[in-house]
This record gives structure tokens, sequence and C-alpha cells, in this order.
């Protein structure tokens, strides 16, 4: 039997009479907060500074003028858009008796025109009616993310912070390559422990030294390159000292069970679990979607990635027995 998915349509009846329906257009400075009020008529709009308690005594005061008006409130619902600010506000909010949802940003329809008239109050009127029709359980009005646990979220800090370190490493070899070749040197390797006592002996085809301040540049890339290798070599050790003192642990036992694995190391196996097994994937469709996603992304374009990818769509497109 399929299992119902929460995040694309609501599975809890709507009672419009007794459900104050809330979205919020989340910006760094402020937040506009639009709502819908059982009992009043007019539907109400308030900035608001970035403050949760603020926005706690806002939606107390529309309840009160909700019961005012005759209605009894049973339900608070609050939507907003995933982005910068993360889940933490969804989860401020839940352990207050606030029913609270992220709203997945791709899934808001919007105007294809290339010019249309684009305002934060427009944005609140567009959630609003894309969160009720979620509300209604209508389909393909907008989907729900899931909101992990604050610990959910740092588990996956290690990963994608070696990652960004990384890419910028690359960037730095890739700039001091760029440099030399720039002067017409070629076939030196600026990773070697001995580069920098190296660069002094470096000549130019026309038989000059390094100008005096691309040596300076050249050696303080060196020297950032090295803390960043450092700083990589700290995150992959810890790593190491975290699975080897909770051997017994679910995500722990799942890592060191895939590093067996010929050919997935225990980075591999450590990013699988943290970013993809670690998801609740409702169906096969899901599944597929995500592998999709990932080939895309690591621009796995192999001719069996191919065939992957393309029976992947298809399994994405079928609906699900």
């Amino acid at each position: 039997m399929q299992t119902p998915n929460d995040l694309s349509q609501s599975r809890i009846v709507l009672n419009q009479d007794t459900t104050l329906i809330a979205v919020i257009e989340m910006s760094l400075s402020s937040w506009l907060v639009a709502g819908i009020v059982p009992g009043i008529k007019r539907q109400p709009l308030k900035k608001l500074a970035v403050d949760e308690s603020a926005l706690l005594k806002l939606l107390n005061r529309w309840r009160e003028e909700a019961e005012k008006a005759g209605r009894k409130i049973e339900r608070i619902a609050v939507a907003f858009e995933a982005g910068r600010d993360g889940f933490w506000l969804a989860r401020w909010l839940r352990a207050r008796g606030i029913e609270a949802h992220v709203i997945h940003a791709s899934s808001v329809a919007v105007s294809r025109e290339h010019r249309r008239a684009k305002t934060d109050r427009l944005d609140t009127e567009l959630l609003k009616r894309a969160f009720l029709g979620w509300l209604r359980g209508e389909r393909d009005h907008c989907k729900m993310v899931a909101i992990p646990t604050i610990g959910d979220e740092d588990a996956k800090r290690p990963n994608r912070e070696r990652e960004s370190l990384v890419g910028e490493q690359t960037r730095i070899v890739n700039r001091m390559k760029a440099a030399l070749t720039r002067l017409g040197i070629r076939g030196f390797n600026p990773k070697l422990k001995k580069a920098v006592e190296r660069l002094e002996d470096l000549r130019t085809p026309e038989d000059e030294p390094i100008p005096p301040n691309t040596l300076a540049e050249l050696r303080r890339d060196m020297e950032r390159r090295r803390l960043v290798r450092s700083q990589i070599r700290d995150i992959e050790g810890a790593r190491l000292e975290r699975i080897e003192q909770a051997r017994g642990d679910g995500p722990h036992a799942m890592v060191r069970l895939l590093a067996r694995v010929i050919g997935v190391g225990i980075e591999t196996a450590d990013m699988l679990v943290q970013e993809v097994l670690s998801r609740n994937l409702r169906d096969r469709r899901a599944v597929a979607r995500l592998y999709v996603a990932d080939c895309l992304a690591n621009k796995q374009i192999s001719p069996a990635a191919r065939r992957t990818v393309s029976l992947c769509g298809r399994l994405a497109r079928e609906p699900v027995p």
C-alpha cells in the first residue's frame, strides 16, 4: 500500500473557521507576515523586525481578534519558504504548539513573464494561495521540506565544510598555476612540499626571475593552501575519531559497513549516509529524483550514467502502484 506523502499535500482536514493561517516573507532585516483570520473580513499584513517573540505575539493577537469575532481558534498553521534562515524558526514555533511548515521554494508556481511585478506583498499573496491549497489537501500547489532536528543538521556540517575546503584548495592551486603560466613557466607543481623553496630558482623563458609582487602572491597562496589542507586533515581525523568512539551507533555503523565495499572509501561512505541514506525517501520516484539530481550535480555523463539517469527519469514519471 502506498504510504501517504505528508510533504506534497496535507493529510489533516482543514476547517477554516477554526484555523488561523499565516505566511512569512523573510529577509535579512525584516519579516512580512500575512494572515487569514477566521471571522475577520480583512486579511491582515504586518511588517516585523527579525524577532521570533514579536511573531508569536502577533499570532496570539490575531487569535484574540478571531475569538472576539466569535471563532474559536483550534489550529494555527504558519509557513515560510526555505532559504537562508534554515529551519530554526519552524522548530521554535513547533516547540510552542504552533504548526509550522517550510515550503520548498521551487515548488511554488510563479508567472513566467519576463517582466512581472515582484514585491514582498505580492509574494505573500502567492504564498497564501499555495499554502491554503496545500492545507486543503490539493496537489500541485506546493511541497513542504522535511524539517530536520538541530542534531541532523549538525551531522551534515563536516562533509559540507570539507567539500567547501576542497573546492577552495583547488581554486588556490589553479590560481597559482595561472600566475606561473602567465609568465611562461610550465611544468612546476605548486603542491610539492618544497615548492616554496624552489620559487627563487624559477626562471621565465626570458631568463628573468619571478617578479617580486607575483612571488609574494605565490607565497601567500602556498601558505593559504597549507592552512586549508591542514583544516581538511583535521576534519577527516575528527570523523575517524567519532566513528571509532561510537562504533555501534546507527549512522556510524552504516558508514563502516559501506566503507567495506571495494571502491567506496570512508569519505564517500560518510557522505552517502549523511546526505542520502539518512533521508526518509517515501517511494521509488523520490529515489529516482535524488539519483538524477546527484548525477547532474556531479556531471556524471558516462554512457552507464546516461542509461541510469534515463531509467530513473522514467521511474520518476511513472505512477507508484
